[in-house]
């Protein structure tokens, strides 16, 4: 997120249309592709991305005070994008981790029904 602001800032002179558009992009890239065992990060990375990524394109009269009062009136007013992004990747994480949970409990019950299963009938020896 911190270099397309980079890049947002450097084509689109900062607009936050621009970059609220990538953010959702990203949210939804983030989700589909973490891995199954990091799915509960996703909708927790995605809006400390955003944060990070506001550094360039926030305005700020500054020093350090400025540069902060600026990042955080960036993320007020851009709310709407930062709620926008993190539901994405939460609902897409939450699809995952339930489709992942659900492909398990298949498992399990396919290992449970072969192991009850009756032994087929094989050849029977003879007596000697």
């Amino acid at each position: 997120m911190f270099a397309a602001a980079c890049l947002d800032r450097w084509l689109f002179d900062g607009s936050m249309v621009v970059y609220g558009v990538l953010f959702l992009l990203v949210s939804m890239l983030t989700a589909l592709w973490v891995r199954r065992a990091d799915l509960v990060t996703a909708p927790v990375a995605v809006p400390i991305a955003f944060a990070v990524g506001l550094l360039p394109i926030a305005d700020s009269d500054g020093g350090f005070g400025g540069r902060v009062m600026g990042l955080i009136t960036a993320l007020a007013l851009s709310a709407g994008w930062l709620y926008g992004g993190t539901l994405i990747a939460g609902v897409i994480a939450s699809v995952r981790k339930v489709r992942e949970m659900l492909r398990k409990a298949a498992e399990r019950r396919a290992t449970r029904a072969a192991r009850s299963a009756p032994a087929p009938p094989g050849p029977r020896r003879r007596s000697p």
